[in-house]
């Protein structure tokens, strides 16, 4: 029973995303399909304990939930023009399962749906986390500042938005395709983000979400191998991802400075500047191709023993000038400091909205650090009792904890 239970719940874990997928692309009903998909989850966490889990759950969990859809319908006496459709997909799901072959992976299908320019920009990248990848509400909620409850009722809007506004369910091409990439990029590196969150906290991964957002990212440069984004985007979360084993050593949190490289992924750190090449080689500026070519920057200069800090500001600064962000400024502010430059950092810093960096732990732990360096530490104290407050991470906050500890300021 209990082995049953496992499968039931590995398989969500690792198929709710192509699942959900593949059954929207087929009844063009976003919400509908999630509700049906959570019903055949439902029902297998039910049943399999009695019967034994299924030799294709996959299969099975389609077929019930293209069932759910089909009984909803008819029980709201409306007509699934789809039918036929879901009808074939089951059955192609399973006869392609039975021949252990997986069914296509329709996870950038629908990350391209999410991002059509009827659904409204700001709801874009959530709504991707959510139905591509698992995230509940309230996690994505938590990422973007606002309350659970409106993060559910935009969720909600934005779904009966695809079906109300009928928006094909194909991945665009020529300039729609274009203006939608953006955001597409931004959900899949923001799922990635999220799994270093699971990492950084108390909690486990339970969407595994580094792996699959690498996997989508890899998927999406055969999809557009001429799209140079795809390829500096890849690059930046292969090197990123790289560095996993040397973040953390017994739960403590280790700057990149610190870093032992002999636990850094090698092969994956050539696989990353193999990506950047092939983005360089397409001729196209883009934001995350120089975000990895700054970490491609640091790992050459760990593991080549070399200060190429200066070059390290000067990619800052072509970073900030085509994607002003507050991480850039902040990234570009810490780049001067390392290279020895940290009245130069600190006024990059003043020219920030404060509004804006008020609560961005970043800001702060970087404004200390520099105040720090310039000796001022009566300031620095106080900016970093402000990282501190901010660090939802609790290793990161008890590294800024040392780090204020080693001010030896008397104690008012």
């Amino acid at each position: 029973m209990s082995d049953a239970r496992a499968i039931a719940e590995q398989t969500a874990r690792a198929s709710y995303g192509r699942l959900l997928a593949w059954l929207s692309s087929r009844s063009r009903d976003v919400a509908a399909a999630e509700d049906a998909l959570g019903d055949a989850f439902r029902a297998a966490l039910e049943t399999w304990p009695e019967t034994g889990a299924p030799t294709s759950p996959e299969a099975w969990l389609l077929t019930a939930a293209r069932r759910k859809l089909i009984d909803g319908a008819r029980r709201q006496n409306t007509r699934i023009l789809s039918t036929p459709a879901l009808t074939l997909a089951a059955e192609e799901a399973e006869a392609a399962m039975r021949a252990d072959k997986p069914f296509p992976d329709e996870r950038l299908k629908l990350l391209f749906i999410c991002a059509h320019p009827a659904i409204d920009a700001a709801i874009r990248t959530p709504l991707m986390l959510q139905t591509v990848l698992g995230l509940d509400a309230a996690r994505i909620a938590s990422a973007f500042l606002v309350s659970p409850r409106a993060m559910s009722a935009r969720l909600v809007r934005a779904k009966r938005k695809i079906k109300v506004a009928a928006i094909p369910f194909d991945t665009p091409g020529g300039p729609d395709l274009a203006a939608r990439l953006p955001t597409v990029l931004e959900a899949i590196y923001a799922a990635f983000g999220a799994g270093w969150d699971f990492e950084a906290g108390a909690e486990t991964d339970p969407h595994h979400l580094t792996g699959e957002a690498l996997y989508l990212a890899s998927l999406l440069t055969q999809l557009l191998p001429d799209e140079a984004e795809c390829w500096g985007l890849f690059s930046l979360m292969l090197h990123a991802e790289a560095r996993k084993d040397a973040r953390r050593i017994n739960g403590a949190y280790i700057p990149l400075s610190d870093h032992d490289t002999s636990r850094w992924d090698k092969n994956m750190i050539a696989h990353g500047e193999a990506a950047l090449a092939q983005a360089w080689r397409l001729d196209q500026s883009g934001p995350y191709q120089i975000e990895a070519a700054i970490q491609s920057a640091h790992a050459a200069a760990r593991l080549n023993d070399r200060d190429i800090s200066d070059e390290i500001v000067m990619l800052y600064r072509q970073l900030v000038e085509i994607a002003p962000t507050i991480g850039a400024y902040v990234g570009s502010a810490g780049a001067l400091a390392a290279a020895a430059r940290p009245e130069e950092g600190l006024h990059l810093l003043a020219t920030l909205d404060p509004a804006r960096v008020e609560n961005y732990q970043a800001y702060w732990a970087v404004r200390a650090h520099i105040l720090d360096q310039l000796g001022r530490k009566p300031e620095a104290q106080s900016a970093y009792d402000r990282a501190i407050g901010l660090a939802q991470d609790e290793a990161a906050r008890k590294f800024l904890m040392q780090k204020k500890t080693d001010l030896h300021l008397p104690r008012t």
